[in-house]
């Protein structure tokens, strides 16, 4: 299989986020709404980005995602993956995420 870069870094707030649930396999999981806004350079003219992303946290990571402050903004790190096997939509799978300063 090739080993392609999916790879994503980005500082958002927890804007939404739902209860700690466990999947079949007993896997803990949450799910949340991410919010960035930036200024970003593109070709040389500055450009405010917003957005709004959904995101998950399974595994050792959902207990202390699902203990971070509402509302507060961190550094989060992840991949992306569609939503489910036939859906056009993305999700953030984190994997990692720290106090942003």
């Amino acid at each position: 299989m090739n080993q392609l870069q999916n790879h994503c870094k980005i500082v958002a707030t927890i804007a939404e986020r739902e209860i700690l649930r466990y999947t079949p396999a007993g896997v803990p999981i949450v799910s949340a709404v991410l919010l960035h806004s930036s200024q970003q350079n593109e070709a040389g003219i500055p450009r405010l980005v917003e957005f709004e992303i959904a995101a998950i946290a399974a595994g050792e990571i959902s207990g202390r995602f699902n203990q971070a402050e509402l509302g507060g903004t961190f550094q989060f790190t992840g991949f992306l993956a569609r939503k489910s096997r036939n859906s056009k939509s993305l999700v953030f799978h984190l994997t990692d995420f720290e106090t942003h300063i």
